[in-house]
């Protein structure tokens, strides 16, 4: 009966480790010598969150504090009639991205946190608005989170359209983890999916579920601070911040539960554990995970002919370690890891401009690109 309990045991640890032993086997190789420079494009930014260009090539930049910044030609402009930002915490005027078709429609779009309705605190809110010359204009509401919490952590929020001109976007848990992730009734812990008037699309996942809400597209999410649309396949592409350990690379798929909190490669801030379960039938495991975490933000394919060696792969900013990641990539499998960008900050955005150079937003820094020697 010993034997038998050990050869159990055995066999446990080493479907427990197999997982864990293929992350591993993805070494992060740091680069000896830098095939580019760093320049610096937008000075003195103390938390740029989401950035943008306009046709023109001129940027739209958030700052967390709820200004938006409109940069041409070296000079900075503050957008005036911004909505009330909330700032409490991790939340504050979030994310900013173009509809697909702004030529012609001049809709643009953002994700703050919002005290609105829903009592004391706030929650995220997406909203589009309109640009007219110095003032944002034609103010619609599209989504508010509820209820508010003053919680000062996990609003998310990413925003990306897909091929079909669905609006995605994201909200994190709000640091109430056993409650809201996986609960559809509620908001919170989700990809939520809308068309760009703010309508719910008929062939949403839980349209027909009583009490759910209706726009969530995806749940059993922790905190997605990243988002892309794959260049090529059109998947929607998340991160999300684990706790400690188990950050995690996502491809979102329809009504798909990616089990926080149940399942996790993460453990509690203190050492200790929350579950037990790394995998469960039913929820979906992540692309690629991170132990330890690097606390990713931002987040982008790389596309053009600029760093033709790092084409189709995926960059992933590092909060915690100051670099941007190059997660290299096979179809949708990890196969290699590199820094780059090393010790530029504390990272909270990356997205490739459309000058085709890779753009990085640093907290009380500014906003850098990559230069190819």
């Amino acid at each position: 009966m010993r034997k038998i309990s050990i050869l159990f045991l055995g066999i446990t640890l080493i479907i427990a480790c197999k997982q864990q032993k293929e992350n591993d086997s993805v070494a992060l190789n740091t680069q000896e010598k830098r095939s580019y420079t760093i320049e610096t494009v937008v000075k003195n930014l103390n938390n740029p969150w989401g950035m943008t260009w306009l046709p023109d090539g001129s940027m739209l930049i958030t700052e967390k504090s709820g200004d938006l910044i409109h940069f041409k030609n070296g000079i900075k402009t503050f957008i005036e009639n911004i909505p009330d930002v909330y700032v409490r915490g991790q939340g504050g005027l979030m994310d900013i991205e173009l509809h697909p078709n702004y030529i012609e429609n001049g809709w643009i779009y953002m994700t703050f946190n919002s005290n609105e309705d829903g009592g004391k605190g706030g929650n995220t809110k997406l909203i589009r608005a309109k640009l007219d010359g110095k003032r944002l204009t034609n103010i619609e509401d599209l989504y508010k989170a509820e209820p508010n919490s003053t919680a000062g952590r996990h609003f998310g929020s990413r925003i990306e359209f897909d091929d079909d001109g669905f609006l995605y976007f994201s909200i994190g848990d709000r640091g109430n983890r056993d409650v809201n992730p996986q609960d559809i009734t509620r908001d919170c812990g989700k990809i939520y999916r809308l068309n760009d008037d703010g309508t719910i699309p008929p062939d949403n996942p839980f349209v027909n579920e009583p009490k759910a809400k209706k726009a969530i597209y995806s749940y059993g999410h922790r905190n997605p601070q990243g988002m892309v649309k794959h260049p090529e396949t059109g998947k929607i592409w998340i991160h999300e911040h684990g706790p400690k350990g188990g950050d995690e690379i996502n491809i979102i798929k329809k009504g798909a539960n990616y089990g926080w909190p149940i399942i996790s490669y993460g453990i509690n801030y203190s050492g200790s554990k929350f579950t037990e379960e790394t995998t469960r039938p039913g929820m979906e495991q992540p692309v690629y995970y991170w132990v330890p975490s690097i606390a990713p933000c931002g987040m982008d394919f790389v596309t053009g002919n600029k760093y033709p060696d790092w084409e189709g792969h995926l960059l992933v900013g590092s909060l915690k370690f100051g670099y941007v990641e190059l997660v290299k990539l096979n179809g949708e499998t990890v196969i290699g890891r590199e820094k780059i960008a090393e010790d530029v900050g504390r990272v909270r955005n990356v997205k490739m401009g459309p000058d085709d150079y890779i753009y990085i937003a640093v907290e009380g820094r500014g906003i850098v690109k990559l230069i190819p020697k």
